[in-house]
């Protein structure tokens, strides 16, 4: 006798999968809030290094440094990553009428900047300071709003397209294009001396944490009620 099935959402990754992608990304950003808290010298003389040695590449190649700058301040800055996320949510609703999927894209987003809002006032780190300036940023340092905004705006963007059953060449391009802005501008960060290497690499741990957590609670509580 046949027995009936019934269609189930074409990718429903395990949640244990999930939780162990969660835990990968918040052991090293307890780890490395830690260091920074602590000030920990063999951290704290990496930043310094790094820092010196790429303010003197941007004081003499100000090509780059001006282009950097349009990148960090257009192209890659928190505000753009903002509005990419909206109209998605407006796609989702418009073309999908995935409500709920729209508020949770939405709230992960919101909550993503409240958490590096939080750890900037928490932690305090002063930001790199020159006698010759390239660039100014406002806030505290730690993390870096611009590559913990860009990796979760983008790392979300690319899991709507593999979601919704994106072609092969569209998905390696959108993970190309992702891997190299939330790259960039990190690089960007550090090289236009408003940054700490530390902060960004916190703002990449603490992105790809915030998705891995949006992640596990789609999948327990709005993926059931849609199968």
């Amino acid at each position: 006798m046949h027995t009936p099935t019934v269609d189930s959402p074409p990718h429903r990754p395990s949640t244990t999968r999930t939780a162990r992608f969660a835990a990968a990304f918040a052991a090293p950003s307890v780890l490395l809030l830690v260091l920074v808290a602590l000030s920990w010298g063999p951290l704290m003389s990496l930043d310094e290094s790094i820092a010196n040695t790429t303010h003197g590449w941007a004081v003499d190649e100000r090509g780059v440094t001006h282009a950097f700058r349009i990148l960090t301040d257009w192209v890659w800055d928190p505000v753009t990553m903002r509005l990419l996320a909206a109209a998605a949510a407006v796609w989702l609703v418009w073309r999908h009428r995935e409500w709920w999927l729209a508020l949770w894209l939405a709230v992960t987003c919101a909550v993503g900047t409240a958490m590096q809002q939080a750890l900037k006032a928490a932690v305090g780190r002063e930001r790199p300071a020159w006698p010759d300036p390239v660039d100014s940023a406002h806030y505290a340092a730690y993390p870096s709003g611009h590559a913990m905004t860009a990796t979760v705006v983008l790392g979300l963007l690319v899991w709507l397209l593999h979601r919704y059953g994106a072609g092969p060449v569209l998905i390696r391009t959108a993970l190309a294009v992702a891997a190299v802005s939330v790259m960039g501008v990190g690089a960007t960060r550090i090289w236009l001396g408003v940054h700490w290497a530390s902060d960004v690499v916190a703002g990449w741990l603490l992105g790809g944490l915030t998705i891995a957590l949006a992640m596990l609670t789609y999948e327990k509580w709005l993926a059931p009620t849609r199968a």
